[in-house]
């Protein structure tokens, strides 16, 4: 079946985890991405993180599959030449390097529009390509902490909480939605252009009610669990080691009914302003049930009840969830050892049997030269070899 957007190409210069995410969307969908590294300047998520609990490079195996690998050394005129031909047969080149650098690079988007008229350019940063703050690096808790969604999120009485890769996929998110009206734009009008894309300000657009209650005189504050008005809205302990059920009352009705499960008579609860009022007594009342039974049986007897609720699931339980499976949320991919490991599918599904999603395990450092070389720019083999003793492909 057609993939939605085969057909397109992609040099991706992109490194770490919020651009990467962003090409890995589009690849899903069925661009061709050639991913640009080099033996020098590998990608930095290839190495291993055993914060992941395994020594494999977990973070580049999810953001790199599907994605082809070729070598350049953009250290080089002659890699920089090499990396003009790969954007000049593409439809978007992608990077995520502070702003300036892919113009010192001699790729800087004036100079690609003179390699191909309509290429559109993908720049993730910090804070975008222009003004005071443009040359500030980033990293993913640094994209949440100075957009103001880290201060909003947390405990009411901790900290602002960390954000980590959430806010990476985040941004890749909202820069692959606007690579793809820059293409539909560019089959409309014949135009290119240049997507610039500011991390720091991507946290800062899930502001928008915190803002609107800052504008009017109030306070916006870290509320953990807690909901604006529902009451019980949380997660509360199960039977068992680190066993939760989450669970959200939304009218009287089910207040009722959980009430009634729980065993609880009190004139105090009656409606939702007194619940949430006294929601932290609610909680322990709440929690004093839950924890007598597995999250399982307590979310099936509160959904029965017309209660919403769920146990909170780990990732062990996603892995083995057949509905994830059979909807390919989940699929098995091959690494580059031979192993098979889960990987995250795309979130979304398409009619008429469009095939979307993971197709390839992680790539090996200039895995697929021979097509992109060979094929794509029609390079003999001793071309490639003289470029290769030159460290131009390396």
């Amino acid at each position: 079946m057609t993939r939605p957007l085969a057909g397109i190409r992609i040099a991706d210069f992109t490194v770490h985890n919020a651009g990467p995410f962003a090409t890995h969307l589009l690849s899903q969908l069925g661009a061709e991405v050639i991913k640009i590294e080099s033996a020098m300047r590998p990608d930095a998520f290839r190495k291993p993180h055993p914060v992941y609990g395994r020594m494999g490079p977990a973070t580049f195996d999810q953001v790199a599959s599907t994605k082809l690998s070729v070598r350049i050394n953009l250290k080089l005129p002659k890699g920089v030449a090499l990396a003009k031909r790969l954007v000049a047969i593409s439809d978007v080149a992608a990077e995520s390097f502070r702003p300036g650098v892919l113009d010192r690079l001699g790729l800087g988007y004036a100079v690609l529009q003179q390699v191909k008229q309509d290429i559109v350019l993908l720049a993730v940063s910090s804070s975008g390509q222009y003004g005071p703050d443009k040359h500030f690096a980033g990293y993913a808790p640094l994209f949440g902490a100075w957009g103001g969604l880290s201060d909003l999120t947390g405990y009411e009485d901790g900290p602002p909480v960390e954000m980590r890769h959430v806010m990476d996929h985040t941004v890749g998110m909202n820069a692959a939605v606007a690579v793809l009206a820059a293409l539909h734009r560019r089959d409309a009008s014949g135009e290119g252009g240049l997507v610039d894309v500011s991390a720091r300000e991507v946290a800062s657009s899930f502001l928008g009610e915190a803002l609107l209650l800052a504008a009017a005189g109030g306070e916006p504050r870290r509320m953990g669990n807690d909901h604006p008005r529902m009451a019980p809205h949380g997660v509360y302990p199960a039977l068992g080691e680190d066993q939760w059920v989450s669970i959200a009352v939304a009218s009287d009705a089910e207040w009722q009914a959980l009430a009634q499960i729980i065993g609880v008579d009190d004139v105090r609860f009656a409606s939702e302003a007194e619940r949430h009022a006294s929601r932290h007594e609610l909680e322990v009342l709440v929690g004093r049930w839950t924890v007598t039974l597995s999250a399982d049986a307590a979310a099936e007897q509160l959904q029965a009840a017309g209660i919403a609720a769920h146990a909170s699931w780990n990732t062990v339980s996603l892995t083995s969830d057949p509905h994830l499976r059979t909807r390919r949320a989940l699929v098995t991919v091959q690494e580059p050892d031979g192993k098979e490991r889960a990987a995250v599918g795309v979130p979304m599904r398409l009619s008429k049997g469009a095939d979307i999603g993971i197709h390839r395990g992680t790539p090996k450092l200039g895995e697929h030269e021979d097509y992109v070389y060979g094929e794509l720019l029609g390079m003999t083999k001793a071309e490639r070899l003289a470029l290769e003793d030159e460290e131009v492909i390396y």
